[in-house]
């Protein structure tokens, strides 16, 4: 006689999704009663997070945190796609914004039931009921409103509507009837990935079958073996059962988001992605060269994302910033941009020798509002330019001996060196000279020499440029 498959209740795992700022992380926060919050840069989410929380029945949740920037599109649809439900987080002081309405598409793509959730109603610049009429033009018609879906009020500082949230949250999870069984095939999906002092880790969502210690696993053709792994309260455990959410410690190479885990090779698998996106973001035409170093996949996947066609990505990755990075930079006259990802002194000081910028960022739009800046940079109106027809050595540097073309250089000002049009960098002007003369300007049609700093490896034609607005002159280093 066959025996029967095991089958379990399991529970359900949903995604909190909505536009920046409106409130996700602080409402997952007093869920929790944790102080996850005041920990996370800027208070916005830079990463899918997953925390299983136990209800006063008992009963138990797993709740993926998505990030609520534009830019991490590929990392919420992941997320749509590895849960059961979805919470809508809408500000009822802010109403449907961008991010709110890529939500509300992702939701629909997934088909999966989904609530809303107005937030932050004890501001006096609250106004739900009018937000209700904008998700209707959304295509969200709540209950009351000649719709099903279900909404919940809630003020996650003063702890009102957490309850009739959760109980929402059950009672959507018991109408869909979750299930699965620890005897099936292994189906996980990957949330997140990241380099750490531990080795690579991997993120994942059970779906079905379980994650065992020593077992081996596959992301397509790739093989790893489990040498650890860690619950969503921190504990290292033997097994993960469907429903749950692990940290997999044992994989020699990081998976891509999104991808499924499974306990049998596939013959067909896509294994050059990455290269070929490193190919489609270095064809297009390019005005700032780029290295981009992040602390984990999917943050990397999201700015490679949200790259303009202006920016040429030369190389991207994830950990910290190597020599050979500084190198590659200095030979391709490329900045170096950081996501959550230290920098050493050693690093540091070697950028500084060859001339070479570091960027830091933990905030994923500071880096993108950086990015339009150096951008639109390089359209600002020149107001003074000069070409560099020859250089000669002074006292171990190198000077540089150009003729004004129009306007005119103050010793005080900042130039761009650009060379074509590629911007090399921003100098600061050392010393002016004609003649042999120390000199505090130079106008149209003057021969003169220029030492500046940083040291540039400045060639013949190359050109010095003053700007309108030199705040907004781009901090590039190239060759």
């Amino acid at each position: 006689m066959k025996e029967e498959k095991i089958i379990l209740k399991r529970p359900p795992v949903v995604t909190v999704l909505g536009h920046v700022d409106h409130g996700k992380t602080t409402l997952l926060d007093a869920i929790r009663a944790t102080n996850v919050q005041s920990r996370e840069a800027g208070g916005i989410t830079q990463r899918i997070g997953a925390s299983v929380v136990k209800t006063k029945n008992n009963q138990e949740i797993v709740f993926i945190d998505t990030p609520g920037h534009a830019a991490f599109a590929k990392m919420r649809s992941c997320g749509a796609n590895a849960c059961d439900l979805a919470v809508l987080v809408v500000a009822s002081d802010d109403g449907v914004k961008p991010q709110t309405r890529e939500s509300i598409k992702y939701i629909k793509e997934a088909q999966i039931p989904f609530l809303v959730a107005f937030t932050k109603i004890d501001l006096p610049s609250a106004r739900v009921e009018v937000v209700k009429k904008q998700l209707a033009e959304e295509g969200i018609y709540l209950e009351g409103l000649g719709g099903d879906v279900p909404f919940v009020s809630v003020s996650a500082r003063n702890k009102v509507g957490i309850e009739e949230l959760l109980e929402l949250i059950l009672l959507l999870s018991y109408v869909s009837n979750l299930e699965g069984s620890p005897e099936e095939k292994l189906k996980a999906v990957v949330i997140e990935t990241a380099k750490t002092k531990a080795g690579l880790t991997v993120s994942a969502i059970v779906k079905q079958g379980k994650l065992r210690v020593k077992d081996e696993v596959y992301v397509g053709a790739v093989k790893a073996k489990i040498r650890g792994l860690i619950d969503a309260f921190g504990k290292s455990v033997n097994e993960i059962l469907p429903g749950y959410p692990a940290l997999i410690l044992g994989f020699e190479e990081l998976p891509p988001v999104g991808e499924v885990i499974t306990d049998t090779p596939e013959t067909n698998i896509k294994s050059e992605e990455d290269s070929q996106l490193k190919e489609e973001l270095t064809v297009s035409d390019f005005k700032v060269s780029l290295i981009i170093k992040a602390e984990s996949q999917g943050v990397l996947e999201a700015i490679l994302g949200g790259i303009k066609p202006e920016v040429k990505i030369v190389d991207f990755g994830i950990g910290e910033v190597t020599k050979n990075d500084v190198l590659m930079a200095k030979t391709t006259g490329s900045l170096i941009f950081t996501f959550g990802v230290k920098v050493t002194g050693e690093i540091k000081k070697l950028a500084e020798s060859e001339g070479v910028r570091i960027e830091e960022f933990d905030i994923i739009y500071k880096l993108f509002e950086r990015l339009d800046e150096l951008v639109s940079g390089l359209e600002i109106k020149e107001i003074a330019k000069a070409q560099i027809l020859t250089e000669f050595p002074f006292d171990g540097k190198r000077v540089a001996g150009c003729k004004m073309i129009f306007g005119e250089i103050n010793i005080k000002d900042k130039l761009i060196l650009k060379r074509g049009e590629h911007v090399l960098g921003e100098v600061k002007i050392i010393s002016l000279k004609k003649q042999k003369q120390a000199v505090s300007k130079v106008g149209q049609g003057e021969e003169f020499g220029i030492l500046f700093a940083p040291q540039f490896d400045f060639k013949v034609g190359d050109v010095l440029v003053l700007t309108s607005n030199p705040a907004s002159a781009p901090q590039i280093n190239g060759k």
